[in-house]
Protein backbone atom coordinates (compact mmCIF):
# COMPACT_ATOMS: atom_id res chain seq x y z
CA UNK A 1 0.00 0.00 0.00
CA UNK A 2 2.84 2.40 0.87
CA UNK A 3 4.58 1.66 -2.46
CA UNK A 4 1.35 2.34 -4.34
CA UNK A 5 0.88 5.60 -2.49
CA UNK A 6 4.46 6.56 -3.27
CA UNK A 7 4.00 5.87 -6.99
CA UNK A 8 0.79 7.92 -7.11
CA UNK A 9 2.47 10.76 -5.24
CA UNK A 10 5.49 10.67 -7.57
CA UNK A 11 3.27 10.85 -10.65
CA UNK A 12 1.28 13.71 -9.14
CA UNK A 13 4.46 15.67 -8.30
CA UNK A 14 5.81 15.13 -11.80
CA UNK A 15 2.57 16.42 -13.35
CA UNK A 16 2.45 19.44 -11.05
CA UNK A 17 6.06 20.43 -11.75
CA UNK A 18 5.56 20.17 -15.51
CA UNK A 19 2.29 22.10 -15.45
CA UNK A 20 3.47 25.06 -13.35
CA UNK A 21 6.80 25.48 -15.14
CA UNK A 22 5.44 28.56 -16.97
CA UNK A 23 4.99 31.78 -14.95
CA UNK A 24 1.78 32.52 -16.82
CA UNK A 25 0.33 29.33 -15.41
CA UNK A 26 1.18 30.49 -11.90
CA UNK A 27 -0.62 33.77 -12.55
CA UNK A 28 -3.69 31.93 -13.87
CA UNK A 29 -3.74 29.52 -10.90
CA UNK A 30 -2.87 31.86 -8.03
CA UNK A 31 -3.42 35.51 -8.91
CA UNK A 32 -6.67 35.46 -10.90
CA UNK A 33 -8.80 33.46 -8.40
CA UNK A 34 -7.35 35.43 -5.48
CA UNK A 35 -8.24 38.79 -7.01
CA UNK A 36 -11.56 37.84 -8.64
CA UNK A 37 -13.91 38.59 -5.73
CA UNK A 38 -11.99 41.62 -4.37
CA UNK A 39 -12.15 43.18 -7.82
CA UNK A 40 -15.83 42.29 -8.16
CA UNK A 41 -16.89 43.35 -4.65
CA UNK A 42 -14.58 46.32 -4.02
CA UNK A 43 -13.47 47.91 -7.28
CA UNK A 44 -16.80 47.44 -9.03
CA UNK A 45 -18.82 49.35 -6.36
CA UNK A 46 -16.13 52.05 -6.37
CA UNK A 47 -16.45 52.28 -10.14
CA UNK A 48 -20.22 52.55 -9.88
CA UNK A 49 -19.89 55.28 -7.26
CA UNK A 50 -17.44 57.14 -9.49
CA UNK A 51 -19.80 56.89 -12.45
CA UNK A 52 -22.72 58.10 -10.31
CA UNK A 53 -20.67 61.08 -9.12
CA UNK A 54 -19.72 61.89 -12.70
CA UNK A 55 -23.36 61.82 -13.77
CA UNK A 56 -24.33 63.98 -10.81
CA UNK A 57 -21.79 66.63 -11.84
CA UNK A 58 -22.89 66.53 -15.46
CA UNK A 59 -24.73 69.55 -16.91
CA UNK A 60 -27.89 68.56 -18.74
CA UNK A 61 -29.87 70.60 -21.25
CA UNK A 62 -33.66 70.61 -20.91
CA UNK A 63 -36.11 72.12 -23.37
CA UNK A 64 -39.46 72.95 -21.81
CA UNK A 65 -42.21 73.43 -24.39
CA UNK A 66 -45.24 75.14 -22.85
CA UNK A 67 -47.66 78.01 -23.25
CA UNK A 68 -47.69 78.77 -19.55
CA UNK A 69 -46.89 77.10 -16.24
CA UNK A 70 -48.08 77.62 -12.66
CA UNK A 71 -45.86 80.13 -10.90
CA UNK A 72 -44.61 77.71 -8.27
CA UNK A 73 -43.73 75.10 -10.94
CA UNK A 74 -41.82 77.73 -12.93
CA UNK A 75 -40.00 78.67 -9.73
CA UNK A 76 -39.14 74.99 -9.08
CA UNK A 77 -37.59 74.68 -12.56
CA UNK A 78 -35.73 77.97 -12.37
CA UNK A 79 -34.16 77.12 -9.00
CA UNK A 80 -33.13 73.62 -10.04
CA UNK A 81 -29.73 72.59 -11.43
CA UNK A 82 -31.20 72.06 -14.89
CA UNK A 83 -30.03 74.10 -17.86
CA UNK A 84 -33.49 75.05 -19.14
CA UNK A 85 -34.59 76.61 -22.41
CA UNK A 86 -38.26 77.55 -22.84
CA UNK A 87 -40.07 77.19 -26.16
CA UNK A 88 -43.73 77.64 -27.15
CA UNK A 89 -45.75 74.44 -27.26
CA UNK A 90 -47.64 75.35 -30.40
CA UNK A 91 -50.50 73.21 -31.68
CA UNK A 92 -49.25 69.79 -30.57
CA UNK A 93 -52.21 67.58 -29.58
CA UNK A 94 -50.45 64.35 -28.58
CA UNK A 95 -47.65 65.42 -26.27
CA UNK A 96 -45.89 62.04 -26.47
CA UNK A 97 -45.36 62.17 -30.25
CA UNK A 98 -41.70 63.24 -30.78
CA UNK A 99 -42.12 64.74 -34.25
CA UNK A 100 -39.21 66.99 -35.18
CA UNK A 101 -37.78 66.83 -31.66
CA UNK A 102 -36.63 63.24 -32.22
CA UNK A 103 -33.68 64.39 -34.30
CA UNK A 104 -32.66 66.92 -31.63
CA UNK A 105 -32.53 64.15 -29.06
CA UNK A 106 -30.64 61.80 -31.39
CA UNK A 107 -27.92 64.30 -32.23
CA UNK A 108 -27.62 65.22 -28.49
CA UNK A 109 -28.26 68.91 -29.07
CA UNK A 110 -30.74 68.58 -26.18
CA UNK A 111 -30.98 65.89 -23.52
CA UNK A 112 -34.70 66.00 -22.70
CA UNK A 113 -37.76 67.71 -24.17
CA UNK A 114 -40.51 68.37 -21.62
CA UNK A 115 -43.91 69.29 -22.99
CA UNK A 116 -46.51 70.72 -20.58
CA UNK A 117 -49.93 72.33 -20.84
CA UNK A 118 -52.72 73.19 -18.42
CA UNK A 119 -56.10 71.49 -18.82
CA UNK A 120 -58.36 73.02 -16.20
CA UNK A 121 -56.87 72.14 -12.84
CA UNK A 122 -54.71 69.39 -14.34
CA UNK A 123 -51.23 69.89 -15.75
CA UNK A 124 -50.62 67.43 -18.60
CA UNK A 125 -47.09 66.60 -19.64
CA UNK A 126 -44.89 64.26 -21.68
CA UNK A 127 -41.15 63.82 -21.40
CA UNK A 128 -39.17 62.88 -24.53
CA UNK A 129 -35.73 61.33 -24.04
CA UNK A 130 -33.19 58.91 -25.53
CA UNK A 131 -33.01 55.69 -23.50
CA UNK A 132 -29.64 54.70 -25.00
CA UNK A 133 -27.96 57.90 -23.79
CA UNK A 134 -26.67 58.04 -20.21
CA UNK A 135 -26.85 61.85 -20.26
CA UNK A 136 -30.44 61.83 -21.49
CA UNK A 137 -31.41 59.32 -18.78
CA UNK A 138 -29.76 61.49 -16.14
CA UNK A 139 -31.65 64.56 -17.44
CA UNK A 140 -34.89 62.57 -17.37
CA UNK A 141 -34.26 61.52 -13.77
CA UNK A 142 -33.55 65.08 -12.61
CA UNK A 143 -36.63 66.40 -14.43
CA UNK A 144 -38.83 63.79 -12.75
CA UNK A 145 -37.39 64.82 -9.37
CA UNK A 146 -38.46 68.43 -9.95
CA UNK A 147 -41.93 67.38 -11.16
CA UNK A 148 -42.42 64.98 -8.25
CA UNK A 149 -41.46 67.64 -5.72
CA UNK A 150 -43.87 70.15 -7.22
CA UNK A 151 -46.67 67.55 -7.42
CA UNK A 152 -46.25 66.66 -3.75
CA UNK A 153 -46.39 70.30 -2.66
CA UNK A 154 -49.35 71.02 -4.95
CA UNK A 155 -51.26 68.01 -3.60
CA UNK A 156 -50.74 69.11 -0.01
CA UNK A 157 -51.82 72.65 -0.88
CA UNK A 158 -55.05 71.52 -2.54
CA UNK A 159 -55.96 69.20 0.34
CA UNK A 160 -55.25 71.95 2.87
CA UNK A 161 -57.34 74.45 0.88
CA UNK A 162 -60.22 71.95 1.02
CA UNK A 163 -60.11 72.06 4.83
CA UNK A 164 -58.57 68.60 5.31
CA UNK A 165 -55.46 67.47 7.13
CA UNK A 166 -52.96 66.59 4.41
CA UNK A 167 -50.96 64.20 6.58
CA UNK A 168 -54.00 62.14 7.61
CA UNK A 169 -55.52 62.21 4.13
CA UNK A 170 -52.40 61.12 2.26
CA UNK A 171 -51.14 58.67 4.86
CA UNK A 172 -54.12 56.86 6.42
CA UNK A 173 -52.17 53.58 6.81
CA UNK A 174 -48.94 53.91 8.77
CA UNK A 175 -46.22 51.52 9.87
CA UNK A 176 -45.65 51.59 13.61
CA UNK A 177 -41.98 51.12 14.47
CA UNK A 178 -39.16 50.36 12.04
CA UNK A 179 -38.97 47.96 9.12
CA UNK A 180 -35.62 46.57 10.29
CA UNK A 181 -36.96 45.49 13.68
CA UNK A 182 -39.80 43.49 12.11
CA UNK A 183 -37.46 41.15 10.19
CA UNK A 184 -36.58 38.18 12.41
CA UNK A 185 -33.72 37.18 10.08
CA UNK A 186 -30.34 38.30 11.39
CA UNK A 187 -27.89 40.36 9.36
CA UNK A 188 -25.75 37.27 8.91
CA UNK A 189 -28.68 35.26 7.58
CA UNK A 190 -29.57 38.05 5.18
CA UNK A 191 -25.97 38.17 3.97
CA UNK A 192 -25.99 34.39 3.51
CA UNK A 193 -29.08 34.60 1.32
CA UNK A 194 -27.54 37.33 -0.85
CA UNK A 195 -24.32 35.38 -1.29
CA UNK A 196 -26.18 32.14 -2.01
CA UNK A 197 -27.59 33.70 -5.17
CA UNK A 198 -24.23 33.85 -6.94
CA UNK A 199 -21.46 32.16 -4.91
CA UNK A 200 -22.50 28.62 -6.00
CA UNK A 201 -22.59 29.77 -9.61
CA UNK A 202 -19.09 31.27 -9.47
CA UNK A 203 -17.60 28.33 -7.55
CA UNK A 204 -19.11 25.76 -9.92
CA UNK A 205 -18.02 27.52 -13.09
CA UNK A 206 -14.54 28.24 -11.74
CA UNK A 207 -14.05 24.65 -10.52
CA UNK A 208 -15.00 23.30 -13.93
CA UNK A 209 -13.07 25.84 -16.00
CA UNK A 210 -9.89 25.75 -13.88
CA UNK A 211 -9.62 21.97 -14.35
CA UNK A 212 -9.87 22.12 -18.14
CA UNK A 213 -6.31 23.17 -19.00
CA UNK A 214 -4.45 20.81 -16.64
CA UNK A 215 -6.71 17.92 -17.67
CA UNK A 216 -5.87 18.52 -21.33
CA UNK A 217 -2.16 19.05 -20.68
CA UNK A 218 -1.81 15.83 -18.66
CA UNK A 219 -3.63 13.64 -21.18
CA UNK A 220 -3.87 14.81 -24.78
CA UNK A 221 -0.87 17.06 -24.22
CA UNK A 222 1.21 14.11 -23.01
CA UNK A 223 0.24 12.15 -26.10
CA UNK A 224 1.21 14.96 -28.47
CA UNK A 225 4.57 15.42 -26.70
CA UNK A 226 5.19 11.67 -26.84
CA UNK A 227 5.71 11.35 -23.08
CA UNK A 228 2.62 9.28 -22.29
CA UNK A 229 4.22 6.09 -23.61
CA UNK A 230 7.15 6.61 -21.25
CA UNK A 231 4.75 6.91 -18.34
CA UNK A 232 3.02 3.69 -19.37
CA UNK A 233 6.38 1.93 -19.29
CA UNK A 234 6.84 2.77 -15.62
CA UNK A 235 6.23 0.04 -13.02
CA UNK A 236 2.77 1.34 -12.12
CA UNK A 237 -0.77 0.31 -12.98
CA UNK A 238 -3.11 2.31 -15.15
CA UNK A 239 -5.21 3.04 -12.08
CA UNK A 240 -2.19 4.46 -10.28
CA UNK A 241 -1.44 6.60 -13.33
CA UNK A 242 -5.01 7.88 -13.31
CA UNK A 243 -4.90 8.58 -9.58
CA UNK A 244 -1.61 10.45 -9.89
CA UNK A 245 -2.96 12.65 -12.65
CA UNK A 246 -6.23 13.10 -10.78
CA UNK A 247 -4.39 14.22 -7.64
CA UNK A 248 -2.37 16.72 -9.70
CA UNK A 249 -5.43 18.22 -11.43
CA UNK A 250 -7.41 18.22 -8.16
CA UNK A 251 -4.55 20.00 -6.41
CA UNK A 252 -4.42 22.71 -9.06
CA UNK A 253 -8.21 23.09 -9.08
CA UNK A 254 -8.43 22.99 -5.29
CA UNK A 255 -5.74 25.67 -4.95
CA UNK A 256 -7.68 27.91 -7.29
CA UNK A 257 -10.95 27.35 -5.42
CA UNK A 258 -9.33 27.91 -2.01
CA UNK A 259 -7.70 31.13 -3.17
CA UNK A 260 -11.00 32.23 -4.65
CA UNK A 261 -12.70 31.59 -1.30
CA UNK A 262 -9.91 33.52 0.45
CA UNK A 263 -10.49 36.46 -1.89
CA UNK A 264 -14.22 36.17 -1.22
CA UNK A 265 -13.73 36.24 2.56
CA UNK A 266 -11.45 39.27 2.25
CA UNK A 267 -14.00 41.08 0.09
CA UNK A 268 -16.84 40.22 2.49
CA UNK A 269 -14.75 41.42 5.42
CA UNK A 270 -14.10 44.70 3.63
CA UNK A 271 -17.77 45.18 2.77
CA UNK A 272 -18.81 44.28 6.31
CA UNK A 273 -16.59 47.10 7.61
CA UNK A 274 -18.51 49.53 5.39
CA UNK A 275 -21.97 48.30 6.48
CA UNK A 276 -22.64 47.24 2.88
CA UNK A 277 -23.14 43.58 3.81
CA UNK A 278 -22.70 41.47 6.92
CA UNK A 279 -20.67 38.29 7.35
CA UNK A 280 -22.80 35.13 6.93
CA UNK A 281 -23.48 33.19 10.11
CA UNK A 282 -22.19 29.65 9.48
CA UNK A 283 -21.48 27.10 12.20
CA UNK A 284 -18.78 24.44 12.01
CA UNK A 285 -21.14 21.71 10.79
CA UNK A 286 -22.30 23.93 7.94
CA UNK A 287 -18.71 24.81 6.97
CA UNK A 288 -17.77 21.11 6.99
CA UNK A 289 -20.69 20.24 4.72
CA UNK A 290 -19.80 23.13 2.42
CA UNK A 291 -16.27 21.80 2.02
CA UNK A 292 -17.58 18.26 1.49
CA UNK A 293 -20.01 19.40 -1.21
CA UNK A 294 -17.26 21.26 -3.09
CA UNK A 295 -14.91 18.27 -2.70
CA UNK A 296 -17.39 15.78 -4.16
CA UNK A 297 -18.15 18.17 -6.99
CA UNK A 298 -14.44 18.56 -7.72
CA UNK A 299 -13.91 14.78 -7.75
CA UNK A 300 -16.66 14.37 -10.31
CA UNK A 301 -15.56 17.30 -12.48
CA UNK A 302 -11.86 16.37 -12.55
CA UNK A 303 -12.54 12.72 -13.34
CA UNK A 304 -15.04 13.65 -16.04
CA UNK A 305 -12.67 16.11 -17.69
CA UNK A 306 -9.73 13.69 -17.53
CA UNK A 307 -11.84 11.03 -19.23
CA UNK A 308 -12.99 13.34 -22.02
CA UNK A 309 -9.47 14.68 -22.54
CA UNK A 310 -8.05 11.15 -22.70
CA UNK A 311 -10.57 10.21 -25.37
CA UNK A 312 -9.36 13.13 -27.50
CA UNK A 313 -6.66 12.53 -30.10
CA UNK A 314 -5.10 16.00 -29.79
CA UNK A 315 -4.96 19.07 -27.60
CA UNK A 316 -7.08 20.93 -30.15
CA UNK A 317 -9.76 18.26 -30.10
CA UNK A 318 -9.76 18.14 -26.31
CA UNK A 319 -10.15 21.90 -26.13
CA UNK A 320 -13.02 21.89 -28.60
CA UNK A 321 -14.80 19.30 -26.45
CA UNK A 322 -14.14 20.59 -22.94
CA UNK A 323 -14.57 24.28 -23.79
CA UNK A 324 -18.27 24.05 -24.72
CA UNK A 325 -18.75 21.47 -21.95
CA UNK A 326 -18.77 24.34 -19.45
CA UNK A 327 -22.37 24.88 -20.57
CA UNK A 328 -23.18 21.64 -18.74
CA UNK A 329 -22.36 23.58 -15.57
CA UNK A 330 -23.51 27.05 -16.56
CA UNK A 331 -27.10 26.23 -17.51
CA UNK A 332 -27.90 24.23 -14.33
CA UNK A 333 -26.12 26.90 -12.27
CA UNK A 334 -28.29 29.66 -13.72
CA UNK A 335 -31.39 27.51 -13.32
CA UNK A 336 -30.79 26.79 -9.65
CA UNK A 337 -30.50 30.50 -8.84
CA UNK A 338 -34.25 30.96 -9.34
CA UNK A 339 -35.44 27.84 -7.51
CA UNK A 340 -37.36 28.61 -4.32
CA UNK A 341 -35.73 26.70 -1.46
CA UNK A 342 -38.78 26.97 0.80
CA UNK A 343 -40.62 23.67 0.60
CA UNK A 344 -38.41 22.39 -2.22
CA UNK A 345 -38.85 18.71 -3.15
CA UNK A 346 -36.03 16.35 -2.23
CA UNK A 347 -35.61 14.98 -5.77
CA UNK A 348 -33.97 18.26 -6.86
CA UNK A 349 -31.02 17.32 -4.66
CA UNK A 350 -30.44 14.14 -6.68
CA UNK A 351 -30.00 15.81 -10.10
CA UNK A 352 -26.34 16.02 -11.24
CA UNK A 353 -24.72 19.44 -10.74
CA UNK A 354 -28.04 20.89 -9.56
CA UNK A 355 -27.76 18.91 -6.32
CA UNK A 356 -24.43 20.45 -5.31
CA UNK A 357 -25.49 23.97 -6.28
CA UNK A 358 -28.69 23.71 -4.27
CA UNK A 359 -26.73 22.25 -1.37
CA UNK A 360 -24.36 25.22 -1.45
CA UNK A 361 -27.29 27.63 -1.51
CA UNK A 362 -28.92 26.01 1.52
CA UNK A 363 -25.68 25.81 3.45
CA UNK A 364 -24.77 29.44 2.78
CA UNK A 365 -28.13 30.32 4.32
CA UNK A 366 -27.08 28.19 7.32
CA UNK A 367 -29.84 25.66 6.66
CA UNK A 368 -29.11 22.01 7.36
CA UNK A 369 -32.08 19.91 6.23
CA UNK A 370 -31.15 16.32 7.07
CA UNK A 371 -33.21 14.78 4.27
CA UNK A 372 -31.68 17.08 1.68
CA UNK A 373 -28.16 16.48 3.01
CA UNK A 374 -28.58 12.71 2.74
CA UNK A 375 -29.91 12.94 -0.83
CA UNK A 376 -27.20 15.24 -2.21
CA UNK A 377 -24.46 13.46 -0.26
CA UNK A 378 -25.42 10.02 -1.60
CA UNK A 379 -26.12 11.22 -5.13
CA UNK A 380 -22.93 13.30 -5.31
CA UNK A 381 -20.89 10.33 -4.09
CA UNK A 382 -22.47 8.10 -6.74
CA UNK A 383 -21.80 10.63 -9.50
CA UNK A 384 -18.21 11.19 -8.32
CA UNK A 385 -17.38 7.48 -8.30
CA UNK A 386 -19.26 7.04 -11.58
CA UNK A 387 -17.10 9.69 -13.20
CA UNK A 388 -13.96 8.11 -11.70
CA UNK A 389 -15.02 4.70 -13.06
CA UNK A 390 -15.57 6.17 -16.52
CA UNK A 391 -12.15 7.83 -16.41
CA UNK A 392 -10.53 4.56 -15.33
CA UNK A 393 -12.07 2.80 -18.34
CA UNK A 394 -10.51 5.35 -20.68
CA UNK A 395 -7.09 4.86 -19.13
CA UNK A 396 -7.36 1.10 -19.60
CA UNK A 397 -8.14 1.25 -23.32
CA UNK A 398 -4.98 0.66 -25.35
CA UNK A 399 -6.39 2.18 -28.52
CA UNK A 400 -7.34 5.37 -26.69
CA UNK A 401 -4.13 5.71 -24.70
CA UNK A 402 -1.57 5.03 -27.39
CA UNK A 403 -3.19 5.86 -30.74
CA UNK A 404 -3.02 9.38 -32.14
CA UNK A 405 -5.16 8.64 -35.19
Amino acid sequence: MSNRRMRITTIAKKELVEFVRDWRTIVAILVIPLLMFPVLFILFPLLLASEAAELQAMQVDIVVQTDGLPDDLSLAFNTSELNITYEPLGTITNLSTPGGDAERLRNTSVDVVLRMRTNGTIVEYALLYMSTSEQSLEARSRTFDVLAGWEENETVRRITDAGLDADETLDPLRWNGSFEDSDVATKGEQAGMVLSLFIPLVLAVWTFSSAIQPSIDMTAGERERGTLEALLALPCTRMELLMGKWVAVATITGAGVLLQIAGLLFAIGYLASTDFISVPELDMATLALLCLAVLLFAIMVVAFELALAMRSHSVKEAGSILGPAVLLILFPALFTQVINLDGIEAFWFAIPVVNVLLALRELLMNRIVLGHVVVWLVSSTVYAFGAAWYAARQFKREDIVTSLS
